[in-house]
């Protein structure tokens, strides 16, 4: 039996209480993978958000982002009808927060800026008081040796912007321009590592078609031109920077998933084409100069009626590195039902394998396919895993978080990741989402995704056995 094969025993055990924390936490700890296996240039940190993390809502000029309209005003969409006011109070808190960065030998910290903070009325005047407070934390992370990764953009659109249209309006190509060349000037000096967006393909859909996310909208038209202005972003977003920033190493991040078809129907396979034309290449082909992937999803027709002369060469950018980010996979089949892509998703509870506290399955080969799928496009430099990781049901006992099951998910996934870049694949880091228990959107304070357990009753941070495990990991070379 394998040291893995008798850790995965141990955890079922350990469930029914048939095992000791502390067996199970040693256990857990035991490790064949080793930092070394990557290189000694691969790029290892944590990731998180500023709305998830930063609370100081209303503080110090900042103003009213979408997310903090839509937790406000539109509470039954959330889940828990929690909002971000507070969340883990970073703003007061960095320097500790850094600190423990520091202490669990982490070297790099992807963070985002809020726009409302920087820019509260989206445009125009620059509130000096938000620049301060991230030259605070780039200094801090600075001094600590945590490399600073900035991402301009996660999700939270100023809400006053959000009254002119929002990303569905293309004046908000001109407003992300004006926001990146503040940030980019305000910071290029400390900062060199830089990603334009998080994830398109999440906040454009649930925030303009399904409504789940902020800004809540279920509009077709709105969808399409956001998608369109979104694409157009990520090459204004890179220029500025590019320009603005000597030596940036300048990326953007996209959300994927490994598609496989439910049988190998004929129908089905088509089906899963479409998906993975939707839900992985919908943004990512435009941005690599190859135009939108209508071939394989005929509703591309839609978001082209909103391009103007010109778009087509300003909508690419060679990025230095592109952003994976993975959490699980998608089975598919076809549904003429569904909206622009025409399949359902077979419930995951149904594969046979284990469930994260989202609902989503545990399938570790599938960013293994996903790299290279990435690894395929010729105008991809370089791969870098932005974000990957689990939210499982956690509990402190006893002072310790013994959160088997999400530090198993990272070795699997881990072990994927290698055996990719063992084949050849430019797959150059790792992030892991997230450094610590947040806001999860509209899930609220419930999934934990944290190496790091917070607890938002005190704002206690207790470092879980997959924190451990990910320092000792990387204290040893």
């Amino acid at each position: 039996m394998t040291r893995e094969e008798w850790l995965r025993i141990s955890a079922a055990l350990s469930l029914g209480g048939l095992l000791p924390n502390n067996l199970l936490a040693e256990l857990a700890t035991s490790s064949e993978l080793h930092r070394s296996d990557f290189g000694k240039d691969f790029v290892w940190g944590t990731a998180t958000a500023a709305y998830q993390i930063e609370g100081a809502w209303n503080l110090d000029g900042k103003s009213e982002s979408i997310w903090d309209h839509f937790t406000h005003h539109r509470k039954a969409k959330i889940k828990t009808r929690e909002n971000g006011d507070v969340a883990c109070d970073f703003y007061h808190r960095y320097e500790s927060d850094i600190e423990l960065m520091r202490q669990m030998n982490i070297p790099a910290f992807r963070f985002s800026l809020a726009w409302t903070r920087i820019l509260p009325d989206g445009t125009g005047k620059v509130n000096q008081k938000g620049i301060d407070f991230y030259h605070r934390v780039i200094d801090k992370c600075l001094k600590e040796n945590v490399a600073p990764w900035i991402t301009c953009y996660h999700w939270d659109l100023p809400q006053i912007l959000e009254d002119k249209g929002g990303w569905a309006n293309r004046d908000s190509i001109r407003w992300f321009e004006e926001y990146v060349d503040v940030i980019a000037k305000a910071y290029g000096d400390k900062v060199k590592n830089w990603m334009v967006f998080n994830e398109p393909m999440a906040f454009v859909p649930l925030g303009y078609l399904i409504g789940v996310h902020a800004p809540g909208h279920i509009n077709f038209s709105k969808f399409y031109k956001a998608v369109h202005n979104v694409v157009m972003c990520h090459g204004a977003g890179g220029r500025i920077i590019r320009n603005n920033v000597k030596g940036a190493n300048i990326g953007t991040t996209f959300s994927c998933s490994h598609v496989d078809a439910k049988n190998d129907k004929p129908a089905n396979t088509r089906a899963a084409a479409r998906a993975d034309a939707f839900i992985n290449r919908l943004f990512l082909d435009p941005v690599m100069g190859l135009g939108y992937p209508k071939a394989d999803l005929p509703a591309c027709k839609h978001i082209e009626k909103h391009m103007q002369p010109g778009d087509e060469q300003l909508m690419a950018f060679d990025f230095d590195f592109v952003g994976l980010q993975n959490y699980s996979r998608m089975v598919v089949k076809k549904l003429a039902l569904i909206p622009i892509i025409h399949v359902v998703n077979v419930p995951p509870k149904k594969l046979g394998h284990d469930i994260t506290d989202m609902g989503w399955e545990v399938y570790p080969e599938g960013i293994y396919h996903l790299l290279k799928k990435y690894n395929s496009y010729k105008n991809i430099r370089k791969i870098i895993v932005t974000e990957n990781g689990a939210a499982f049901p956690d509990e402190v006992v006893n002072g310790e978080v013994n959160d088997v099951k999400r530090l198993q998910f990272i070795k699997d996934y881990l072990a994927q990741v290698l055996r990719a870049k063992r084949e050849g694949v430019k797959v150059d880091g790792y992030f892991i989402w997230s450094f610590m228990d947040n806001f999860e959107w509209a899930e609220g304070y419930r999934p934990r995704f944290g190496i790091v357990h917070t607890d938002f009753a005190t704002q206690k941070r207790t470092i879980k056995a997959s924190g451990k495990w990910f320092s000792e990991f990387l204290k040893n070379q």
